[in-house]
């Protein structure tokens, strides 16, 4: 029972430092272990024997270490709010039959976190965890232990608004009338550590987001690790996955630390249809160093890597049909050919990155979609704008103000359209020339 678990936590326990010492002792006790089942779950009891119906029921209870196993489902949260908060470092694991004693988490068993769009709902990240607000009882922050997310698909259309519900376009504003949310501006796994505590996210799948920032976002703080492996991001807005930094010193034994390995991310948009920020399939806070191998970036509606000012070492990376540039340090755009030699923030040593055609194995329907988009341009748009002699514009004049254009449609008819989990899955399951990521069976 748990082969593929133990695997993968021993690789991720064996990659980190031991941080006992700068443990706080609110983090140091020994969890247990939680079962979560839609299909069998009742009750708040969480054994394997009688395990919780939903992971938003137990979330009062978890204390630090807790270990969570979460069978296949459609998990909706607590009354069916769409978004779960956890305050404690834990572990969670989904994928699993309702026995637990078998895991497919793409296939077979997949636990899918999502929501709905209904009125007053909740609009944050689908899970969130952070724990840098924990404090000890004189009142200092609590640091250390480890927090991991593995085998959980987070899929949030069904929590999106889209446009006279036909699924094509977002809308960012709630419709009260029609008793409508608007749709999440919050990613799907979002993970704030402490000090000294190391965030894992693995194998897990995050769709149809529409966040400022990254789908999947780890913000790791002082002496703390990150693990971003084997994920699959498609269908985004903002970045794919985000690695963010929380240390602002100069000590280079402390800096963050990242591995980001054998990720795939598909088709990042823009924050919005004339958006100057966001579609990049990666980005990088500066201040932390990165360790970035064997991924697929593609299909990003700016880049593949936006590095802000991390060091980084990059081997072996796929990128592809990103419609601006690959890469981008601040101002300074490249293509992947020639990232090792105008980089400044990359490793020299580093290597093995290509551009190559791929075909991604995406439903006709979607594909259809997505090829029949139109974009905006913000200069189109400030083209388009006309000035009106109205009357309140002469009173503007009159008192110096600036005078006002006309209003015009900023919205575009198709606009991260909802893909579904049986389109998208099938663009993950196998990387290309090695690059990216790989469907997470465990071998029976």
């Amino acid at each position: 029972m748990k082969k593929l678990i133990t695997i993968l936590c021993f690789l991720f326990l064996t990659t980190m430092l031991s941080f006992s010492q700068n443990t706080s002792k609110k983090f140091t006790k020994k969890g247990r272990e939680w079962y979560v089942s839609k299909n069998t779950g009742s009750g708040q009891l969480g054994t394997k024997e009688r395990p919780a119906k939903d992971l938003g029921n137990i979330i009062h209870k978890l204390q630090p270490n807790d270990v969570i196993y979460i069978a296949e489902g459609v998990y909706l949260s607590k009354g069916k709010r769409g978004a779960d908060e956890i305050n404690v470092p834990v572990k969670i694991y989904g994928g699993y039959d309702t026995t637990f004693t078998i895991r497919d988490p793409w296939d077979t068993y997949k636990t899918i976190f999502t929501g709905t769009n209904e009125y007053m709902k909740l609009t944050n990240p689908r899970l969130y965890i952070r724990t840098d607000q924990q404090r000890e009882a004189n009142g200092q922050l609590s640091q250390g232990s480890e927090i991991i997310v593995d085998g959980i698909i987070i899929d949030n259309g069904p929590r999106n608004r889209y446009h006279k519900n036909k699924n094509l376009a977002i809308r960012r504003k709630a419709s009260p009338k029609n008793g409508q949310n608007p749709s999440p501006e919050s990613g799907g796994i979002v993970i704030v550590g402490s000090k000294y505590t190391n965030i894992a996210v693995l194998n897990c799948v995050v769709m149809n987001t529409a966040p400022t920032e990254g789908a999947i976002s780890l913000r790791v703080f002082k002496g703390g690790k990150g693990i971003i492996q084997n994920n699959f991001c498609i269908n985004n807005t903002g970045y794919g996955i985000h690695a963010r930094s929380g240390y602002a010193g100069n000590d280079k034994n402390l800096v963050p630390s990242f591995t980001i390995k054998n990720n795939t991310v598909l088709f990042t948009w823009k924050h919005d249809p004339i958006a100057s920020y966001g579609g990049n399939a990666l980005a990088l806070d500066q201040n932390i160093t990165a360790i970035i191998e064997n991924n697929t970036f593609a299909f990003a509606h700016k880049g593949g890597i936006y590095n802000k000012g991390a060091n980084i070492i990059l081997n072996n990376n796929l990128f592809t049909g990103n419609s601006k540039y690959d890469y981008k340090e601040r101002n300074a755009t490249m293509v992947v050919e020639d990232i090792l030699d105008e980089a400044e923030k990359i490793d020299p040593n580093s290597d093995g990155n290509e551009s190559v055609l791929i075909k991604i194995p995406v439903a006709e329907r979607w594909a259809n979609i997505y090829g029949n988009r139109v974009e905006l341009r913000r200069e189109d748009v400030d083209a388009a704008v006309s000035v009106t002699n109205s009357g309140a514009n002469q009173l503007r004049s009159m008192l110096g103000l600036n005078i006002q254009g006309n209003s015009v449609n900023m919205d575009a008819e198709i606009f991260l359209p909802l893909i579904t989990i049986e389109e998208a899955l099938p663009a993950g399951q196998f990387p290309w020339n090695g690059k990216g990521c790989t469907i997470p069976k465990e071998k029976q």
